[in-house]
């Protein structure tokens, strides 16, 4: 866990008591041409909505761990992407260095996130074996069978080569990345028949949410099994599409609000809520800890996470998502006063104002403390606790005009001019205020999927598909390690299984 600093607000202005000091770094001029924003000021009451009381929640509760948190499911996939870093920023966020060999892909199988990763979702498949075994009626069968599904996607996506379970408590041999994938397929088509045409009800899935998910893993089915299946990827998404309904919100900020509980887009959610669906915590793991007093916050954050200086620059100035997802500049409290980080680093020229700049001096040892715009995406509620209210969409309809678009440009020789692909794109740069693209090429593509889908868990699965996992990026060197496309497996789970009869064999290269 992280080494944070502890400090006492002394007054709506000023932050002491610092338990240790930083020795005074050397860093660069910070990038300047930037507009200060403090998005996600505004929201003070939760539009909350209980799930249904179906027998099921011990499962879907499962979604809960490591869906939106600084472990897990999530954490992996951002952390080696080009969208989210943690630099080390003197004694705090070092965690024995696993954030920064997740940066630089220094993967290894005794890294904690990528076990937590492979445990939630065990976890998840267990209780719906548990609950299948029941003999429950044809709806929840097809739920559970959809949900299992989805915790196999995630297997397959992190780690290829995982067991197959479907009996609760019983083992299996692993099965090949191509066999996991055909079980989700299967599993998924055979749900379809029993789950509700309509909407869902809340924090449940329906059969546009199979269909959504399904186009998801038809698109990346050539990374995944080693098969095109660009017009299945089609085909399942204008399922989504044509069901009429689901639409593009009109505003890309309430997709993702404290109050965005049904919102239009949402295909499939988790339904984080402070008192009953805890587990999301972008705003105590990105804010600096002075800026608890930006949005009255029940507890201090802990200045960790940052996005990328070039990923950040990757947007136009006018992009409404750009201002939404990010936060940069001077900070100030809920009254408009500057806030102050007394244990500021000697060499920022900021002084103690707390100014979060897009350049980060360097990933480690000492990043400075104010280095970073913050993930600003799932806005933050004034006064909330360390526990967020916000749904977190893990199927919404944006991406689903994203899948088809690529698949059609890619079916198509690789087109990414192609009229539907173009069209696809444009609904979304429309809403984001930006100019509509008149042609497009592949890298375009890639670069508004990360635009749009910033922060959704998408972007390392997207870089490979693309074949740019191994690229450079801002303190990462390339590489041409294949194998690093797919994470080890965790040496906990080699080892309590090397005794059993199924022992885990490690993926290559690890």
């Amino acid at each position: 866990m992280k080494n944070f600093l502890k400090y006492s607000l002394v007054t709506a202005l000023f932050v002491s008591s610092v338990s240790c000091n930083l020795d005074e770094e050397i860093k660069g001029d910070f990038t300047s041409d930037f507009d200060p924003a403090n998005p996600g000021v505004g929201t003070k009451n939760n539009v909350n909505k209980p799930t249904p009381n179906d027998g099921l929640t011990d499962a879907f509760s499962r979604l809960f761990a490591g869906t939106a948190t600084n472990g897990g499911y999530w954490n992996v996939q951002e952390l080696a992407s080009d969208e989210v870093v943690v630099p080390q920023r003197g004694g705090d966020w070092f965690d024995g260095g696993v954030n920064l060999e997740m940066h630089k892909h220094n993967f290894t199988p005794q890294s904690v996130s990528i076990n937590d990763a492979w445990e939630n979702a065990y976890n998840g498949i267990f209780q719906c074996n548990d609950l299948l075994d029941n003999g429950l009626n044809a709806s929840a069968n097809a739920q559970l069978r959809f949900l299992r599904a989805f915790f196999y996607y995630r297997l397959m996506d992190l780690f290829g080569n995982v067991p197959i379970v479907t009996v609760a408590g019983q083992g299996a041999a692993q099965s090949t990345r191509a066999q996991v994938f055909d079980f989700i397929e299967a599993e998924l088509l055979a749900a379809i028949p029993n789950l509700p045409a309509a909407k869902p009800e809340y924090g449940r899935a329906n059969q546009a949410a199979a269909y959504a998910l399904l186009s998801r893993i038809y698109l990346n089915a050539n990374v995944y099994r080693g098969t095109a299946m660009y017009q299945k990827a089609i085909d399942a998404a204008d399922m989504v599409i044509n069901s009429s309904l689901y639409n593009l919100s009109p505003e890309y900020k309430d997709v993702f609000d404290p109050d965005n509980v049904e919102n239009i887009e949402h295909i499939f959610i988790v339904p984080f809520d402070e008192a009953t669906g805890q587990g999301m915590f972008f705003a105590q793991m990105t804010l600096h800890y002075p800026s608890q007093l930006t949005y009255r916050l029940q507890s201090q954050p802990w200045n960790g996470y940052a996005a990328m200086e070039e990923f950040y620059n990757s947007y136009e100035a006018a992009d409404k998502r750009k201002a939404n997802n990010f936060i940069v500049g001077p900070q100030v409290d809920i009254q408009g006063n500057p806030i102050l980080d007394l244990a500021f680093d000697k060499a920022d020229p900021d002084g103690p104002a707390i100014n979060y700049t897009p350049k980060i001096n360097e990933l480690a040892p000492n990043a400075s403390r104010q280095a970073g715009a913050r993930l600003g995406k799932f806005s933050f509620k004034i006064g909330q606790n360390n526990d967020m209210d916000n749904d977190y969409p893990v199927l919404r309809y944006g991406e689903v005009l994203l899948n088809k678009a690529e698949a059609v440009a890619r079916l198509n020789a690789n087109n990414f001019s192609h009229p539907t692909t173009l069209a696809l794109v444009n609904q979304l740069r429309t809403r984001a205020g930006v100019a509509t693209f008149t042609t497009m090429t592949e890298g375009q593509m890639l670069a508004e999927r990360g635009r749009e889908l910033f922060i959704e868990a998408l972007r390392r699965p997207d870089l490979i598909r693309f074949g740019a996992f191994g690229n450079a990026w801002w303190e990462k060197p390339a590489h041409n390690a294949p194998h690093k496309n797919i994470f080890p497996i965790p040496i906990q789970q080699m080892q309590a299984s090397a005794s059993t009869a199924f022992p885990l064999k490690q993926n290559p290269g690890y």
